[in-house]
């Protein structure tokens, strides 16, 4: 008997995109499947944004500052439908479910009043804030309201392998074709070692970015390009992904891979950068200095490490009150204090890291794909919003407001998607060789520096050669041993990071343009 399940429509994450969209169609009595690799839906991204959400009010002149500000971060290259969608719609989205049902705990006044802070080029203060765990109480928020619902069932440890079409069976993809369709997923389930096929009339992708494939990052282990792979497997179209944002301050403790982010929020409370003579260096570099655009200043401070051969540079707030520090920044103090390191009375060690996607899955206003019945949500999704730079505290935005458009679209064309029969497609065919986790690790670990060393803050041809050859060895190997190998998440994983880096090479191999977060040296 085959293992399956049915439902109108198929979720792949749980963070705010995935959740918003889950929301929405629980409200209208639709049967959602929610499925996360993670054991638990909590493990996100999201859960770990520390900045916060921009509630940008819908009188006009605050939706062109936004627009603006918006523009201006990405170097003159965002889409201005996407920026018209977003600061025109998601106002009224904020308000309804994250003020409104979900009851998101945001920082208020002793009136009541809902209390702003600013960050990185924008014009104003217009993000909404939890201390620097905002992404936590949304995320928290979004799943207590979203399992009041009946209709939802959420399978954690739950891999997704692969999405499947009509001429994709079990894992050989037949040619594709201009009317090609999603029609559901094969998605792995970690403790029972089986692989089920969940058939769905709409299927939407919300999997996250993949910054944890380079060597240094502030993501999820989660964040490692599985949408993406398996969109492209499918025949979606990707764009932009050659545009990786890092963000300028990450905690330096050392030679640890994924590192603690130093919310931007601190710099637009005042913190300032110091090189390790104890100058201020951000006026030589841009006129907004430590606001300055997050691709700036990364690269300001790889310029200052290595002109003076240090291994960080320092972000230093110590000169507002201790107990303001304290009340505003509580998670990153406590992190600080647990490596002996005080940020009321000195500077915080900071370095660049990988942080957020901006290319992904192409998709138009409505979070639809090239194929039918797939929506991308969320970072994995390339609206244009963000360009080649995203805008500080827009991903949070961008998730919530295309998760809820694509839901909405969803439900008004529900009844035109037909569920496909699930006796017509065969069972994923399992492996039953054996492999070695530790080259699995292995081969990770080379992904990830290849990605550190050779497609990082800063890019070139000889460089680019290089990873390409690494890759294409890579590459080789590790489809070999897939093809028959028992499956494990961390071989789904390694299946598609290779995939995800070499498309990251291509799109890097093809601009030539130094914009934005993305640069070339020749």
């Amino acid at each position: 008997m085959k293992n399956t399940k049915e439902c109108d429509v198929l979720i792949i994450g749980t963070g705010i995109a995935g959740l918003t969209s889950a929301i929405r169609l629980c409200e209208q009595g639709k049967k959602v499947v929610l499925v996360t690799r993670a054991g638990d839906p909590k493990d996100t991204n999201t859960y770990w944004a520390q900045g916060g959400i921009i509630y940008s009010e819908d009188d006009k002149e605050n939706i062109e500052m936004f627009a603006a500000d918006i523009q201006v971060a990405s170097s003159n290259t965002s889409s201005q439908e996407a920026i018209n969608i977003v600061a025109k719609e998601s106002a009224d989205i904020v308000e309804d479910l994250l003020l409104g049902k979900a009851k998101t705990d945001f920082m208020r006044d002793e009136k009541g009043n809902l209390k702003f802070t600013r960050e990185a080029a924008h014009s104003k203060d217009r993000i909404l804030y939890n201390g620097d765990m905002t992404g936590k109480a949304i995320e928290i928020s979004l799943l207590n309201y979203l399992k009041t619902f009946d209709c939802l069932e959420i399978l954690t440890c739950h891999t997704a392998i692969d999405l499947i079409t009509p001429n994709h069976h079990g894992k050989k993809l037949q040619q594709r074709t201009e009317e090609t369709k999603v029609v559901g997923a094969y998605v792995f389930s970690q403790k029972e070692k089986k692989v089920i096929s969940i058939m769905s009339k709409a299927t939407i992708l919300a999997t996250g970015g993949f910054g944890s494939l380079y060597m240094h990052n502030s993501n999820s282990s989660g964040a490692r390009g599985d949408g993406h792979a398996m969109a492209y497997r499918a025949g979606a179209f990707v764009r932009n992904m050659e545009f990786i944002q890092f963000h300028p301050t990450t905690c330096y403790t050392g030679a640890n891979h994924r590192r603690f982010l130093i919310s931007e929020a601190v710099r637009g409370e005042g913190g300032v950068l110091l090189n390790s003579k104890k100058e201020r260096f951000m006026k030589n570099y841009h006129e907004l200095e430590e606001l300055a655009p997050r691709d700036v200043v990364a690269r300001a401070i790889l310029s200052e490490l290595i002109n003076n051969k240090d291994d960080c540079v320092y972000l230093d707030i110590s000169h507002k009150d201790s107990d303001w520090i304290k009340d505003r920044f509580p998670s990153i103090y406590e992190y600080l204090m647990g490596h002996n390191i005080d940020m009321t009375s000195g500077p915080i060690p900071v370095v660049p890291a990988a942080h957020y996607t901006c290319g992904g899955v192409q998709t138009d206003g409505l979070g639809r794909t090239n194929l039918k019945q797939l929506y991308a949500v969320g970072e994995i999704a390339c609206t244009g919003l963000h360009g080649a730079n995203r805008l500080a505290s827009t991903s949070l935005l961008e998730g919530l407001t295309y998760g809820h458009k694509a839901a909405l679209d969803i439900l008004d064309n529900l009844s035109d998607y037909v569920l496909y029969p699930s006796h017509s497609i065969n069972e994923w065919e399992l492996g039953n060789e054996r492999i070695d986790g530790a080259l699995v690790s292995q081969d990770l670990m080379t992904i990830k520096q290849t990605m550190w060393n050779y497609l990082g803050l800063v890019r070139s041809k000889n460089r680019l050669n290089r990873a390409r050859a690494m890759f294409r060895e890579l590459s080789e190997e590790i489809h070999k041993f897939y093809r028959n190998a028992e499956l494990t998440d961390e071989l789904i994983g390694i299946r598609n990071a290779v995939e995800v880096a070499f498309l990251v090479l291509k799109a890097s191999q093809r601009n030539n343009k130094s914009i934005g977060c993305f640069y070339r040296e020749s």
